[in-house]
């Protein structure tokens, strides 16, 4: 899930001011890798290609035409598919690099649109950035390009890891059994956060 919020303290005290409407940036960074028959986990090989390519190469939608703050990274991927198809194997091989440059590019542009409105709506001058993506060169060079107080893990912690989620169980009251089971799991939508 790729979210951007205003974090006021530990726990549940925060405001979602955009999230993910379709594929997250982890999952375009992983699905394009896997378009450009890279192994997995995607998102560093493609990082590791994209350094002998031009990102200006190939142009993919950022979707910042959306307006707001939401993310949306499927027709991206889909751009990426049909750029592959329309090039063919022989020169989609040849250019992979490039396509990965490219296709990086689109996904760093397009969180870091998104960043830059939500810090111009809200004022605020701290930014931390989190999960998997966080480890990327590019993501975390771009975010630093806006000025502001910057907050990112070190690589190693920048993983999709059952770390993250037990230090933020830290902060809310633990839910005993049978209390527990009556809570439901959203993997997109509405959400809702139970603290006592």
């Amino acid at each position: 899930h790729t979210l951007l919020a205003t974090v006021i303290g530990h726990g549940p005290d925060y405001e979602v001011l955009g999230q993910t409407l379709d594929d997250a940036a982890g999952e375009a960074f992983d699905k394009g890798a896997r378009l450009l028959g890279l192994g997995y986990p995607g998102g560093p090989a493609l990082e590791r290609l994209a350094r002998d390519g031009d990102p200006e190469a190939f142009t993919f939608p950022t979707a910042h035409r959306l307006g707001g703050l939401d993310f949306s990274f499927g027709g991206l991927k889909t751009a990426l598919l049909y750029r592959v198809r329309d090039l063919g194997e022989g020169e989609a091989e040849r250019r992979r690099a490039d396509l990965a440059a490219s296709y990086q590019r689109a996904i760093v542009e397009s969180l870091a649109i998104r960043v830059e409105r939500a810090l111009a709506q809200t004022g605020l001058e701290r930014l931390s950035v989190g999960g998997g993506v966080a480890a990327n060169g590019p993501v975390r060079e771009r975010m630093r390009s806006f000025g502001v107080e910057l907050h990112v893990p070190p690589r190693e912690l920048c993983t999709d890891n059952a770390a993250m989620i037990a230090s933020a169980a830290r902060f809310v009251d633990v839910l005993s059994y049978p209390d527990y089971l009556d809570l439901d799991v959203y993997a997109t939508g509405e959400r809702v956060l139970i603290a006592r």
